[in-house]
C-alpha cells in the first residue's frame, strides 16, 4: 500500500473548512463523535436541491480526513469526492452511488460464497463426539449452539476452519469470510486466521447486523469468538474487530457513532491494552473505557471458560479520560501492571536478533532508536530486517526510504521473510508475495531531500489511518540534504 506522493501530498482539510462548506451549501449536519453527519447525498430523489433537515443523518463525513461514508448506499470516498458529488447535484445530475466492485473483489465473494456453502453449522454435524472435540479444540465447549446460530458461525470440515460471515449492513449479502483454524506448535496452540477478500479490504465489524438502531452501549473486542463470549455471558451489544488489536480502520468508525458508551476489551497482554489506549483516542475518549488486562480479567472468551463474572468486570472498566491531575491511588493498578509484566513493558521482543534483546529489550512506542554506521556497513540491509522482524509480530510499520526506492527494499525484504533466494525460483514468488502482502507494512513514496513539514504530515496521516506505531527513516541524512549539514542536525 502505498501512501500518496509528495507531487500530490495528503490532502488536508480542517473540521473548520468542513463545517463552513456545509454552512455555505446549505446542507444540514450535527456533530458526532469522530464524524460529522449528515442527510445521504446518495437518497434524496430531488437532485438540485441540498438534502433536507428532515431526510435520516446516513452519510458520515470523517473529521481528521474528511473522507464519508454513506451507510445507506455504501457509497464512499475524499472529501474532494464529497465535494464533486455536491456540485452534480446543484446541476441536477444523479450522484453515482457506488460503484461496481472491482474484478477482484468480485472473485474474493464468488469464493466466500462458494465455501460459506460448503460450510456447516456446527450442531448439524453428525456425528456429537465431532462436535464436542472440534468445540474443545476451540475453546468453545461453554458457548451454546443458540449463540453460534445468532452470529451465523459455521465450521468447514475439510478445512478444519471456523468460518465467520461478514454480511452487508444495508442488505444482509454475504460480504466476506474470515477462516480461523488451530495449529498445535508443541505443548502451544496457535490460531491461524485467512480472509477473503484480503486483510486490506477486509472492513468488517463481526456482529454488526445484530446491532438495533436502539443500542446505546456496546463492546468492542480483538476476537470474533471473544463477542460470542461477551454476548452470551451478559446480553451486551459486542463486535470484533477484523485485525484485533492491530488497527482501528477509519472506514468502520460510522458504524460506531451511535454508540453512547464504548468499552474496549481487546485481550490480555500490554499491547492489546496500548492499542485501547490508541483505539479510544480515534472514537473520542470521553464515551470510551477501557478494560485492563490482568490474571482476573483475561479476555472474554477465557474469563467464560474460567467461570468469572463477564458483567461484573464490565461494571468495572475504567474510563479513557482522565483529568490533568491524578493521585497514587488512581496510578495504583496501571504501576501494579508494571510491575508484573515487565517483560511486555520491555516491548515486543525481536524474534531473529536475540542479542539486540538484551541490548534494547524491545521496540517501545514513543521512543527514537539512531543506527549510526558508515556508508556500506550494512545499515539498511540490518534495519530492513530488523524492522520485518516487528511487522510479522503485528506491529504496523511504516518505511520512509529516501536512499534506495521502494521496489529495491521491497525486494530486500521480500528475500529476507522468505529466507531464500526467489530469482532461483520464481514459481514460488506469488505464495510468498501473497504472504508478503498481509503484513502491516506501508511505505511513503518520497525519495531524496525532502521538506520535513510534509513528511511530519504524512507520518501524522498514517498513523490515523493505518495506526502505524513503527516508524523507519532511512536514512536522515538523505531526507535532510545536504545543505542542512552545516546547521544543527
Amino acid at each position: 500500500d502505498v501512501l500518496p506522493s509528495p507531487e500530490g501530498p495528503v490532502p488536508t482539510v480542517s473540521i473548520t473548512e468542513i463545517r463552513q462548506y456545509l454552512r455555505a451549501q446549505g446542507i444540514p449536519f450535527h456533530d458526532g463523535y469522530s464524524c460529522l453527519h449528515t442527510p445521504s447525498l446518495f437518497t434524496d430523489a430531488r437532485q438540485d436541491q441540498p438534502p433536507a433537515a428532515s431526510a435520516p443523518y446516513t452519510l458520515f463525513i470523517d473529521k481528521m480526513t474528511g473522507s464519508f461514508l454513506c451507510t445507506a448506499t455504501l457509497a464512499e470516498g475524499t472529501w474532494q469526492d464529497f465535494q464533486a458529488n455536491v456540485e452534480l447535484r446543484h446541476r441536477g445530475i444523479p450522484c453515482p452511488s457506488s460503484g461496481e466492485p472491482e474484478e477482484d473483489m468480485r472473485r474474493a465473494r464468488e469464493d466466500a460464497r462458494c465455501i460459506w456453502d460448503r460450510a456447516l453449522p456446527l450442531w448439524e454435524l453428525l456425528d456429537e463426539d465431532e462436535t464436542n472435540k472440534t468445540k474443545a479444540m476451540f475453546g468453545i465447549s461453554l458457548v451454546t449452539d443458540a449463540t453460534l446460530k445468532r452470529f451465523g458461525v459455521r465450521y468447514l470440515r475439510t478445512a478444519k476452519s471456523l468460518v465467520f460471515p461478514w454480511f452487508s449492513p444495508r442488505d444482509a449479502t454475504l460480504k466476506g469470510l474470515k477462516l480461523v483454524r488451530v495449529e498445535k506448535k508443541g505443548d502451544a496452540i496457535a490460531y491461524v486466521e485467512e480472509t477473503l477478500p484480503r486483510f486490506d479490504s477486509y472492513h468488517n465489524l463481526f456482529g454488526l447486523p445484530l446491532i438495533g438502531r436502539r443500542d446505546t452501549e456496546l463492546v468492542l473486542t480483538g476476537w470474533e469468538l471473544d463477542a460470542l463470549a461477551l454476548h452470551q455471558a451478559t446480553g451486551v451489544a459486542s463486535l470484533a474487530l477484523p485485525r484485533g488489536s492491530t488497527c482501528l480502520p477509519p472506514a468502520l468508525l460510522p458504524y460506531l457513532e451511535q454508540f453512547k458508551r464504548i468499552t474496549l476489551w481487546l485481550g490480555e497482554d500490554l499491547r492489546s491494552w496500548e492499542a485501547a489506549k490508541l483505539f479510544a483516542r480515534k472514537l473520542s475518549l470521553k464515551r470510551c473505557s477501557l478494560v485492563r488486562p490482568g490474571n482476573l480479567q483475561p479476555r472474554p472468551l477465557e474469563a467464560l471458560n474460567q467461570g468469572l463474572n463477564l458483567t461484573k468486570i464490565l461494571r468495572a472498566a475504567l474510563p479513557a479520560s482522565h483529568k490533568s491531575i491524578v493521585s497514587f491511588r488512581q496510578l495504583r493498578e496501571e504501576v501494579f501492571g508494571e510491575l508484573v509484566n515487565t517483560e511486555q513493558v520491555a516491548g515486543v521482543k525481536w524474534a531473529r536478533f536475540p542479542e539486540l534483546n538484551k541490548l534494547l529489550k524491545g521496540h517501545r512506542r514513543g521512543e527514537l532508536t539512531i543506527f549510526t554506521g558508515p556508508t556500506g556497513s550494512g545499515k539498511t540491509t540490518f534495519i530492513s530486517e530488523y524492522a520485518l522482524d516487528l511487522c510479522m509480530q503485528g506491529v504496523c510499520t511504516l518505511w520512509g526510504s529516501f536512499e534506495i526506492n521502494n521496489v529495491r527494499l521491497a525486494k530486500i525484504m521480500l528475500t529476507q521473510f522468505a529466507a531464500q533466494r526467489l530469482e532461483d525460483q520464481l514459481e514460488l514468488y506469488d505464495e510468498w508475495a501473497d504472504r508478503f502482502e498481509d503484513l502491516p507494512l506501508y511505505f511513503m513514496t518520497f525519495h531524496g531531500q525532502q521538506n520535513i513539514k510534509t513528511v511530519i504530515d504524512t507520518m501524522q496521516h498514517a498513523v490515523y489511518m493505518y495506526d502505524i506505531t513503527h516508524v523507519v527513516v532511512d536514512n536522515l541524512q538523505f531526507m535532510m540534504g545536504h545543505e542542512h549539514l552545516s546547521v544543527d542536525r
